[in-house]
């Protein structure tokens, strides 16, 4: 049986991620797009887009061009976020590392994407130099901050600044072909491989959000403190809350004072976490230091969450708790619970967003099972992704012909459309 998502289809503006992440700049350039918790450092839309644009055609100056893998290892910061959208805007590829991987592991990750160029922070600097040793492709090192004889960020800004503004966004990009990010998963298999997210999908992916009793609005003032390199943090925050206007404040990594004095100090309105956190917020001493009440809705994903604990937490900060759920392969949402709902399962992942479809499949006969058993979940929508890059064959062991991602997780769905998981499909085997 296909079950299909309860909100009404949605239109997919045929656009790059840029041009929709940044269409609302021009109206807001005086408002705050970016804040860094940590140093109050800030750009306004219209400051950011300047940013966007000069470090594209810096980047272009320096023969990156479409198609290009530009590898991306650092915390979080406004400056990732500029070079981020900045590769994009060129048609070339951010493929973001974990800060944490070690010297082997980045180096793995750009010799398998390819990389030509790295965008790091200056503390990455001595495993970056070690990964080149593996990552032959790789031509120049830039790096956040003091450079030490590498090219630092601000000078790709200025070059950019001398460059002919007329070319901005010149390049041809075609959304539904050209891949817009190459972040790694180790998908079902444990193997990390490059997942071929295009423009499409991501752009796709931020409508469907947007459009389902919408999770961010410009009014929000939302916390980053989930990382940027994952997709969770790149897309379902860092670019969604751009796409709607809304300010971001963001942390370079988790600290549960800093991140409690964040939301007190910037009154944010909307934390997006994982589990860890909703645990800490319903449990930890500390958050009885602080004032939280500008918090409205704080949202759950990349792991499994509670019921119990949701509400445990949601009583004590006084903000409703909702989850959601989503893959690196699927952009990442393919559903949520809705903000305004009197409907409210906190152990449910809740109904799929527009424009998506779901199986609940038996992993060994491979027939889909009645309501309520439990089963594989497969997802087909426009945010699932093209394929892993170089790897036909984990592609098409994941990704059916007629478009069907098989998620790896074990979910079963109610007579209302809400879906839960349950397992994995290798536990469920071994079982």
């Amino acid at each position: 049986m296909i079950y299909k998502s309860p909100y009404p289809a949605v239109d997919i503006p045929d656009v790059d991620v840029t041009s929709y992440v940044l269409r609302y700049s021009s109206r807001l350039s005086e408002k705050l797009a970016l804040i860094s918790a940590t140093d109050d450092a800030s750009y306004t839309y219209g400051e950011f887009q300047r940013r966007v644009f000069a470090v594209s055609r810096g980047l272009v100056a320096r023969n990156v061009q479409k198609g290009d893998v530009v590898g991306m290892v650092s915390p979080n910061s406004p400056d990732f976020a500029v070079a981020f959208f900045a590769a994009l805007t060129l048609g070339a590829i951010p493929s973001t590392i974990n800060p944490a991987s070690t010297a082997e592991e980045i180096g793995a990750q750009f010799a398998d994407s390819r990389a030509v160029l790295a965008i790091i922070a200056v503390e990455m600097l001595e495993k970056v130099r070690a990964a080149r040793e593996v990552a032959t492709t790789l031509r120049e090192i830039i790096v956040f901050g003091d450079s030490h004889n590498e090219t630092p960020f601000d000078s790709v800004y200025l070059d950019g600044l001398e460059q002919d503004a007329s070319a901005d966004q010149a390049v041809v990009i075609t959304p539904s072909e050209d891949v817009a990010v190459l972040p790694y998963s180790s998908g079902t298999s444990g193997t990390p491989k490059g997942v071929m997210l295009t423009h499409r999908n991501i752009v796709a992916n931020l409508v469907q959000v947007s459009d389902a009793n919408g999770l961010l609005s410009e009014s929000d003032r939302v916390i980053v403190v989930l990382p940027m390199f994952h997709i969770y943090g790149m897309s379902a925050v860092m670019a969604a809350g751009l796409a709607c206007g809304a300010t971001a404040v963001i942390l370079p990594r988790f600290d549960l004072d800093l991140f409690l004095a964040t939301i007190e100090k910037h009154r944010i309105t909307f934390a997006h976490v994982v589990p860890p956190i909703v645990l800490a917020l319903a449990r930890h001493p500390n958050v009885d230091n602080y004032d939280l009440s500008s918090l409205h809705t704080v949202f759950s994903g990349a792991a499994p969450l509670s019921a119990a604990l949701a509400a445990e937490c949601s009583e004590r900060i006084g903000a409703r708790v909702r989850q959601g759920y989503g893959l690196t392969e699927t952009s990442p949402v393919t559903h949520f619970h809705p903000i305004e709902s009197e409907r409210v399962q906190l152990g449910s992942i809740g109904p799929m967003v527009p424009n998506t479809e779901a199986r609940i499949v038996d992993p060994v006969s491979g027939t889909d099972t009645d309501r309520g058993t439990p089963g594989e979940l497969w997802i087909r929508g426009p945010q699932v992704m093209l394929g892993y890059f170089n790897q036909p064959a984990a592609t098409s062991e994941c990704l059916s012909a007629d478009g069907w991602l098989k998620t790896g997780d074990v979910a079963t769905v109610d007579a209302n459309g809400w879906f839960t998981i349950v397992d994995r499909v290798k536990e469920l085997i071994k079982y």
